[in-house]
């Protein structure tokens, strides 16, 4: 998560609206983007085909998701 801000302690990251405290967060507007880090893997492997791997600015690697590689589990 951006620096200066933390989820709330009785809320986790939510799927559209998620509230947000810290020194940060004042100067957030509605609508700004706010990267997280994803806590449900398998939610973002069936909608995307690829994920890339970051380490600070550099992509390292671009590996397939298991849509990427044609696969669907019921």
């Amino acid at each position: 998560m951006a620096a200066g801000l933390a989820l709330l302690g009785t809320e986790g990251a939510g799927e559209v609206q998620t509230p947000v405290r810290g020194a940060a967060a004042s100067a957030l507007h509605v609508g700004d983007r706010v990267w997280m880090r994803h806590a449900k893997a398998g939610e973002l492997c069936e909608r995307f085909e690829t994920v890339h791997v970051v380490s600070g600015s550099t992509l390292v690697e671009s590996v397939p998701t298991y849509r990427g590689e044609g696969k669907t589990f019921g």
